[in-house]
């Protein structure tokens, strides 16, 4: 993969997001406006795939990838990434109500978290790409890690309050006001610089930024060790994130299924890793086929549960 190929990439990256800045301007955004941009970025998704179908050769001539086994990889990983962000959704969900973020401030926090993990996750994927071609140990660790994960998420109860590690750092080394001043991260107050809360927020969500690329960064690379391919499934995963984070902020409590849905694509995937190069290595198209079951059939019976809820009530009232 030439360097100009990821220069190309990049540019388009910075241009989808500052397009995604652009339609959330003025932080008010509502249910229906998110749909449509959630319905947006996952169309813009699959035409990508579709680029990759018909110029793999352009993006990547020396690969040893056909094309076909490009896209279908491309595809698998955004999927992977896609429904592993959800799980981000209900973090961010807790830090706004922990720190009261205002509601018109949400968009802003949510920019700086998608920004953060854009970049945490290019590094980690630079440093993963280098380590799995040299010590293929290393993928049996993240798959042990991946695994560990999707069992202590299978086991999780719910918290109500995020590690407070990074507020405690922050407020230790800098000045704090208690209430937020619009989007400004520090204001002159007396003559000091000091800063608000919404720093407090955005050190947050870095910190849990770097906890999630820890987890999706080992699945996807049992998908596939393409860094390109690695890499554009996780800007185009994150790239919807804020408009997904609105559509789904009115519906948390009703996904009664998915965590343990994630659990169990967590600890498939860590399988999936664990088999690679080995005789019972689990085909690409197989993961995409079962991410897709497992997603679709949590998001129906979360639906059907929650239906079956008020015939509860009715009953034993």
């Amino acid at each position: 993969m030439s360097p100009s190929i990821y220069l190309g990439f990049l540019l388009l990256t910075l241009t989808l997001v500052a397009l995604d800045i652009y339609q959330t301007r003025g932080g008010q955004i509502t249910i229906r406006k998110a749909a449509i941009w959630s319905g947006f970025w996952f169309v813009l998704a699959f035409v990508f795939a579709a680029t990759i179908y018909f110029f793999w050769d352009f993006y990547a001539p020396d690969s040893d990838y056909t094309a076909k086994k490009a896209t279908v990889s491309f595809l698998t990983g955004y999927l992977l990434e896609k429904s592993l962000s959800v799980d981000n959704l209900f973090v961010f969900a807790i830090i706004f109500h922990q720190y009261t973020v205002p509601q018109h401030l949400r968009p802003r926090a949510l920019l700086w978290g998608v920004i953060g993990a854009l970049v945490l996750r290019a590094i980690m994927i630079s440093v993963g790409a280098q380590l799995l071609s040299q010590f293929h140990w290393v993928m049996y660790l993240f798959a042990a890690f991946l695994i560990w994960t999707g069992i202590q998420l299978a086991r999780d109860h719910g918290e109500d309050e995020i590690n407070p590690l990074p507020e405690r750092l922050i407020r230790r080394l800098l000045p704090v006001t208690e209430s937020y001043h619009g989007n400004k991260l520090s204001i002159i107050e007396n003559g000091k610089r000091v800063f608000t809360p919404m720093l407090v927020v955005i050190g947050v969500i870095a910190f849990m930024d770097i906890l999630f690329a820890l987890d999706s960064i080992p699945a996807i690379f049992a998908v596939t060790r393409e860094p390109f391919l690695v890499l554009a499934a996780n800007v185009f995963a994150l790239l919807g994130l804020r408009s997904l984070y609105f559509v789904l902020e009115g519906m948390m409590n009703r996904f009664v299924y998915l965590k343990p849905a994630l659990s169990f694509i967590m600890i498939f995937i860590g399988i999936k890793m664990a088999l690679v190069g080995s005789a019972w290595e689990i085909p690409t198209w197989i993961s995409l086929c079962v991410i897709m079951t497992t997603m679709t059939v949590a998001t129906l019976a979360s639906i059907y549960k929650e239906k079956q809820l008020p015939e509860v009530v009715n009953k034993n009232s």
